[in-house]
Order: C-alpha cells, then structure tokens, then sequence
C-alpha cells in the first residue's frame, strides 16, 4: 500500500500516520521527496480501510500495489535511488563506466589493466576472483588470492572495485574487501545467497538471469532489499533466445521499462550479451541511447590469451576509443560522466 502524503502535510501528521500504522504491525518505509511524502506500507494491508485511511489529517491518496516487488516499485519510491560507491554516485543523472577483466589472472595483469581503465575515463574496476562456469573443467578463477590482487590493483590507482561473489560463505569476506559485490546471472535466483547480501550495507550489482523475466530480476531485488539492504544497482546482460549469433540477446527494452516500474539504477553488460567485442561499442551507444545509468565493459590487456570470455573482452586500446564516443553520448542524453576523485 501506497499513502501519498499532501505536499503541505505537516511533520507531526507524519508522524501520528506512521504510529497508527505501525501500532497494525505495518512496516513503514518513509520516502521524502520534493514535491511530497510517500509512505510505503508493508505487511498484512488487507487489513487496513482505504477509505478510513485517506480521511487521515495531511493524507493526499492511498493507493495499493498490486505488482509483487513492493520496495523496489517506484509507486513505493517515486524518486531516483542514487547509490553511493566509495564516495561516487550511481544513478540520478550520472553515468558510470565499469571495466575490467572476465577474470583476475596475475598481479601484473590485474594492475596494467586497472591502470589503462582509469586513463581511459573508467571509474570502477571489475575482476572475476571466483568464476561460476559451465563446465568444471574450465578456470575457476583465483578465488581469494583473486580478491588479494584487486586489492592491490585498487592501492595502485584509486579505482573502487566490484567482483562476482558466488556462495553464502564468502559475504564476510567480500564485504571487507570489495566496493560493490556482483551477483551474477546465474546467482540471480539464489535466494539464500541474496538474502546474505541484503544483510550487508554494500551496494549490489544485480545481474538480470539468462532466461528472467523483468519480474522475477525485480523479486530478486526484493528479496536483497527485504533483508534490509536497499542499495541495488541492477545489469541487464542479455538473455537467451534462439538466435545463434551472439550469445545472449541483449534485451535493451527493458532499460526503458524497468525505469519506469522501478527506482533502481540501471547497468548494461555489452561484452555478456554478445560475446563479440567488436558488437560491444554499437551497443554500448544504444544503452546510453535507452537510459541506462552506466556500462559493464570487459577489458583485457592480451585478450587472445585470456583465461576467461577473451573473444567479448575490448583491449585497452580500442576501450580508450570507446571512451572517446561515450562522452559526447552521454552528454546528449543530459547525464554526467563519473571520473575518479571527482566527488
């Protein structure tokens, strides 16, 4: 339920209206925005008289939600959410480009690339430590000693940093160590692994699943922000239909889409949804283009001999020339670029 409250509403009938609905054994999620308050109810509303409720001092109109993802609704929350990074913002008018390597392969491979990234105008640093792959005999990744080297990668240049948690037992870890912890594609529906992360304060990257509708990618939002931690940043990555082409599809409608249902910042993995770095600049543009709210953009310094997606993976050179078109794109669309150090 959704109790819109008059813009000239004053505190203390605020506050009596949160009371009475907090004495229902209602949780009441307080939504100041600019032009009023939106009071977002959950629990047990059939309980609640709509019509007893809109008579309430100060009370515009209350609404239910039907849709089954209630926090992360934008009826429940009107405005942009901006999730802070490391002091960087993350949505609300600002653009940010990830980039990285698939996965984490040396110190000295690690630290070239986060250095490139961050000359080129990349503003977080991604690197796979621990690698969910389809067949076991594939690189695992380097696991903690993965998680180490970033670290050493991000005392080398500043850059704040995400990586792919894959099991409940690393949260601890992860959330002393990353910036943002990744939880991917094939995570998405881990629901003991999103409830651990949603008990963490650390931003979520929330990767949509290979074959997830719109709805079931926003229920695994809920699922982090029900246990309590409300800095989700979604990725749309592609999803699997029967064209052979590319690996996945990139489903860039649902940009457009999920901002209008949801207040969440939205991301888009370019070098995921194709597995064809030459595709990854067009599409790239067309995320601006739709209105995301940034890029996840796969950078490896020798991606011939990469462990790991080296085919999706740009190299430092033509990720500098994808930088060069990003700037004038993004500011086309009326978004500012986030460059390190900045806020």
């Amino acid at each position: 339920m959704i109790i819109v409250m008059k813009n000239d509403a004053k505190e203390e009938e605020i506050r009596a209206m949160v009371d009475e609905l907090s004495k229902n054994g209602m949780k009441v999620q307080i939504n100041n925005g600019v032009q009023c308050t939106v009071l977002g109810v959950l629990g047990d509303t059939h309980l609640l008289n709509e019509n007893t409720l809109s008579r309430r001092s100060g009370v515009e109109k209350v609404m239910r939600v039907q849709e089954p993802y209630k926090k992360s609704n934008r009826k429940f929350h009107p405005e942009d959410t901006v999730i802070d990074v490391a002091g960087m913002k993350i949505g609300g008018g600002t653009f940010s480009v990830i980039a990285g390597p698939c996965s984490v392969e040396s110190k000295e491979q690690i630290e070239s690339v986060a250095k490139s990234v961050l000359k080129s105008g990349a503003c977080i640093m991604r690197g796979g430590a621990y690698k969910p792959r389809t067949s076991p005999y594939d690189f695992q990744g380097l696991e903690k000693q993965g998680l180490e080297l970033l670290l050493v990668a991000r005392r080398a240049t500043g850059l704040p940093i995400v990586s792919e948690i894959i099991s409940p037992k690393h949260v601890e870890m992860f959330e002393m160590v990353v910036d943002i912890i990744q939880i991917g594609a094939r995570n998405m529906q881990n629901f003991d692994l999103l409830k651990e992360v949603g008990k963490t304060n650390k931003p979520i990257l929330l990767k949509r699943g290979l074959s997830s509708t719109i709805q079931e990618w926003l229920m695994s939002a809920e699922y982090i922000m029900s246990n309590g931690n409300e800095n989700v940043i979604l990725c749309e990555r592609g999803i699997r239909t029967f064209e052979t082409m590319t690996r996945n599809t990139l489903d860039l409608s649902s940009v457009p889409v999920v901002k209008q249902i949801s207040h969440l910042p939205v991301m888009v993995d370019p070098s995921h949804a194709t597995g064809i770095s030459s595709l990854v600049a067009p599409l790239s543009l067309a995320a601006i283009a739709a209105g995301a709210d940034g890029l996840l953009i796969e950078v490896h310094n020798d991606p011939a001999c990469a462990l790991c997606d080296g085919p999706q993976s740009l190299t430092p050179d033509e990720f500098e020339d994808l930088m060069g078109k990003i700037r004038p794109m993004v500011s086309v669309m009326g978004k500012h670029l986030n460059q390190l150090g900045e806020n």
